[in-house]
């Protein structure tokens, strides 16, 4: 199947493409992901946020994308009470956010490119798909817009037992690192990855991020080390894991066993 803009994120498409989204999830919980996949669970979610998200991409996207998504979204603009006919408070952040990039002079001359590449590619002998927010081949770079609560804030990680930044905790090494591989695929330039990152703080902090190196390879190894059992599971050739600790896992639980209450903590 082509991949276009609007069948990009078409359930079918999912089927036939890997993508690094689809893959985080299932490295968080198979049984969850294939569930949501197999379109049986829905995974709650704040609608408003991702509309919020949108809306700054919109914005950078073109003029004419952002109008397109503000008449798309009529939900962003207050119904009722002394505010009716404003902006929502969430998209008025958004809109600072939006500000925040958008008066920086050295922002706009790094984030030039071609806006929503859709790229595609094998990984280890498995179709794969992205999209790239700002791809620029001719100097050799692509940037991804990444919102966050505070972009200096530190995560802890339960495996490492430290703390670690935004970045590494929602595994974007691993979305870079991908569409790093499809680029190359596709238009036969390796091209380095940089995040932009805006925080979502009353008053917007924003940086732009480079990725190590070595981070982008582990990345990629994590992908190889672990998508042969992930598309067998899929194919429905082996048992998803149950982290047990999800909304699916709670929801479809049943007491077959006992544990001691020296387990309880991980």
């Amino acid at each position: 199947m082509t991949l276009t803009p609007t069948n990009y994120y078409d359930i079918a498409t999912d089927w036939q493409y890997m993508s690094p989204t689809w893959f985080k999830k299932f490295l968080a919980c198979e049984a969850e992901a294939l569930a949501e996949l197999k379109q049986i669970w829905k995974p709650d979610s704040d609608p408003i946020a991702l509309v919020v998200g949108n809306w700054l991409h919109s914005y950078f996207e073109s003029k004419e994308a952002h109008e397109k998504f503000k008449d798309e979204h009529p939900e962003a603009i207050s119904s009722r009470g002394p505010t009716k006919g404003q902006l929502k408070s969430n998209f008025k952040l958004a809109d600072r956010m939006i500000e925040t990039l958008d008066q920086d002079e050295d922002f706009k001359n790094f984030y030039q490119g071609d806006k929503e590449v859709i790229v595609t590619g094998e990984i280890g002998g498995y179709p794969w798909k992205g999209k790239i927010d700002c791809l620029n081949l001719k100097h050799g770079y692509f940037a991804d817009l990444k919102t966050t609560a505070d972009i200096y804030k530190g995560y802890y990680n339960e495996e490492t037992h430290e703390r670690e930044p935004f970045v590494y905790a929602y595994n974007y090494q691993l979305q870079m690192a991908v569409y790093q591989e499809l680029i190359k695929q596709q238009f036969g330039v390796d091209c380095k990855p940089y995040i932009v990152a805006v925080s979502k703080q009353a008053n917007p902090d924003k940086q732009v991020i480079d990725l190590p190196a070595y981070r982008l390879e582990n990345a990629m190894t994590q992908i190889l080390d672990a998508q042969e059992h992930i598309q067998r599971v899929i194919t429905g050739e082996e048992v998803p894991t149950r982290c047990d600790h999800c909304d699916y896992c709670r929801s479809t639980k049943h007491l077959d066993n006992v544990v001691n209450a020296d387990d309880l903590i991980a």
